[in-house]
């Protein structure tokens, strides 16, 4: 494996904490132990750059692995070497309950298929995780055979044990350090290394997905769901990575595991881990009919009642499930919520307490191709660092800086924000690094899109109180409003529900003899300068003069259109797409026009909205030969509302009433009309 340049830097700024990945997938399945386990001992002996002593670093977890962890069919002989010498050293998942009987703890050990083996009280104050599903631990097991002679004696006791994760209390401060020696950009793909990933191997879209995979790690209370196509590894994170995770495969979850045992008062699941996962959700169901609202009540509030006790704690809760088939039609069929099991699946309520729905269809399925070969964080640093980072928020961060949108409730803005600190605290460690307004912006839109994406399932499930989805922010004070959806919703070549970035509208061309009608988008951007400029390699005649009499008609009635702005001083690019068989984009010149003042203005148009017209010189407004027509293209395409010379309206009465209720066609009478028409009042 050649060592690339992150390699050098990665090795050099966390010195003693990295990894070669493909080393772990080398002892991968050979040792009935989790990834993390496999790290916590590469970690020891082979975190070097040096080859040789990599080598000799992995042979020497190979023995250690094979004398300590315990295979199908060796049971008696572990049994019998404790025997022999007293004691015997092994690496087990260790669980303990209290038998009321003896007023003692024991302890299960599965591999020795042990389930009464005896503990001291102190290791089970110090380590309360093992009573509520246990960890992975070295332990040195005890055997004493005069215990064994008496009648009903337990001979077996565990005299030692270690938890198998990190001890160094400054870990998060080495990491912050670390960092600093890295890009972003760098930092990033060294956060994927550490989970086993090849950055260089995802697309961009399934970096980001990974990286928002990890907010429940450093986010408390965090509430995540990850629906999907099988096979894309959404449960490796949280069984293999780090031992702060709990796995809770499908089948009933008891209200006393995941909660409180009111029995004995025995803290839950979510008291003792830092996230909780349900695998296949779909077939997850709670022992007791009021479970679900147990967990809604603690979603909402991170705290839930034991008597009349309230008890808080802080562990995440993730919802991973699969889709039988693809988000396109599953979206045909229902919603995205579809999966979850039939208590959750139409809750609203239940819905609303979700941060994020992170979007499983754009990670590939897991294969070679995926895995890193490269230096990555040993598993058991990345996830004390991620642990420590629970106790802070970055959501100071967004204060005076972003601004969201008014589509968004209280609960949306809780979890957005949310999500923006969680991405943040990957992103920079070290809470005094300054973080610059582009990271701000990708971490602020990913957050939107995930919580939009849970609003658009509670429209679908037909709440009224959830119709407002369309998403937006600004980026400083005087920051443009900008829209976020989410792309399953949307198509290149229909007219969407959301606004366009300013300076962007969509134009439908009436057409001609020779051409049908068609529909355009137009991009304008503006800048210091003067002048207006097609980017477009050879644009079509009736479309480069369209914008020609737009920008006379800017510049003429500038006042008029734009106030104060003077249009001279500003050099506009215009760039056209078409989406038709139809390419001119004759007499389009009133969408240009409108386009040329959103890009000045720095304001959106409205959203599903298509803009028909020409214009001349002089500013008339010239009348649409088909206007049947060109209204029903544009309900095929998906437009709500059609922008049309006032010219039209009586040839609309034939609309067909189909069309007539479905599409709103508004007319206006002249450029400043339709401009003030066409506007997003936000």
């Amino acid at each position: 494996m050649e060592l690339d340049d992150l390699d050098h830097k990665a090795a050099e700024a966390f010195a003693g904490h990295v990894v070669r990945k493909d080393l772990v997938r080398r002892f991968r399945g050979q040792f009935p132990v989790p990834t993390y386990v496999v790290e916590f001992m590469l970690g020891r002996y082979c975190a070097s750059t040096d080859p040789a002593e990599i080598e000799d670093g992995a042979e020497m977890v190979r023995e250690q692995l094979t004398a300590r962890t315990v295979r199908a069919g060796e049971e008696e002989l572990f049994k019998a070497r404790a025997r022999e010498k007293g004691s015997v050293r092994l690496i087990e998942i260790v669980t303990a309950r209290l038998d009321a009987k003896t007023d003692s703890y024991l302890v299960t050990l599965p591999s020795l298929r042990l389930t009464d083996v005896r503990i001291g009280d102190r290791f089970v104050r110090e380590h309360e995780r093992m009573l509520t599903g246990g960890f992975y631990a070295e332990i040195d097991l005890g055997y004493d055979a005069t215990i064994a002679q008496e009648k009903g004696g337990r001979p077996f006791e565990v005299v030692g044990l270690r938890e198998i994760q990190l001890s160094t209390r400054d870990i998060l401060d080495r990491i912050a350090e670390g960092r600093q020696a890295l890009s972003t950009a760098e930092w990033k793909d060294m956060l994927l290394r550490s989970v086993g990933l090849e950055p260089a191997a995802l697309t961009p879209r399934a970096r980001d997905v990974t990286l928002l995979r990890m907010v429940p790690f450093v986010e408390s209370n965090y509430n995540m769901v990850e629906l999907g196509p099988r096979g894309t590894g959404k449960s490796h994170l949280f069984q293999q990575v780090s031992p702060y995770a709990h796995l809770v495969s499908g089948g009933k979850a008891t209200v006393a595991r995941m909660f409180v045992n009111m029995a004995n008062g025995q803290r839950g699941l979510v008291c003792q881990y830092d996230v909780v996962c349900f695998d296949e959700v779909s077939g997850v169901s709670f022992d007791q009919k009021d479970g679900v609202n147990i967990m809604k009540g603690y979603m909402e509030s991170g705290e839930f009642s034991r008597g009349r006790e309230s008890i808080r704690a802080e562990g995440s809760i993730v919802l991973v499930g699969n889709f039988d088939v693809d988000v396109q039609h599953q979206q045909r069929v229902g919603h995205l919520f579809g999966p979850l099991p039939p208590e959750m699946r139409n809750d609203t309520a239940f819905m609303d307490r979700i941060h994020a729905y992170l979007p499983g269809w754009d990670i590939p399925k897991v294969s070679r191709a995926v895995f890193t070969d490269h230096f990555g964080l040993v598993s058991d640093v990345l996830a004390e660092g991620f642990s420590r980072l629970r106790s802070q928020s970055r959501a100071g961060v967004m204060q005076g800086r972003v601004h969201l949108g008014g589509a968004l409730s209280g609960r949306d803005t809780n979890a957005v924000t949310k999500t923006v600190s969680g991405l943040l605290k990957l992103l920079y460690p070290d809470s005094e690094q300054p973080v610059p307004d582009d990271d701000l912006e990708w971490a602020v839109r990913l957050a939107l899109e995930s919580r939009r994406r849970v609003k658009e399932q509670q429209k679908r499930i037909g709440s009224a109180e959830f119709r407002n989805t369309q998403f937006s922010y600004g980026i400083g004070l005087d920051g443009v409003e900008k829209f976020v959806a989410t792309p399953e919703l949307q198509s290149e070549d229909s007219i969407g529900a959301d606004p366009l970035p300013h300076g962007q509208v969509w134009a439908l061309g009436p057409g001609g003899q020779d051409e049908g009608v068609g529909l355009y988008r137009i991009e304008v951007s503006e800048g210091p300068g003067g002048g207006v400029r097609i980017l477009n390699q050879s644009p079509p005649a009736p479309f480069r003069e369209s914008v020609r009499i737009a920008g006379q008609n800017l510049y003429a009635r500038g006042q008029e259109l734009v106030g104060d702005r003077n249009p001279r001083e500003h050099e506009f690019t215009v760039q056209l797409r078409a989406f038709d068989a139809s390419k001119s984009a004759d007499h389009t010149g009133m969408p240009v026009l409108v386009a040329l003042a959103s890009a000045l203005l720095g304001r959106s148009l409205r959203g599903g909205m298509a803009v028909v017209g020409g214009l001349n010189l002089g500013g008339s407004v010239e009348p649409v030969h088909n206007p049947i027509d060109v209204v029903e293209h544009a309900m095929s395409k998906g437009a709500a509302t059609v922008l049309m010379p006032v010219s039209a309206r009586r040839a609309l009465v034939d609309l067909s009433d189909d069309v007539a209720t479905k599409v709103q066609v508004l007319f206006y009478a002249d450029a400043a009309d339709a401009l003030r028409k066409a506007l997003h009042e936000g």
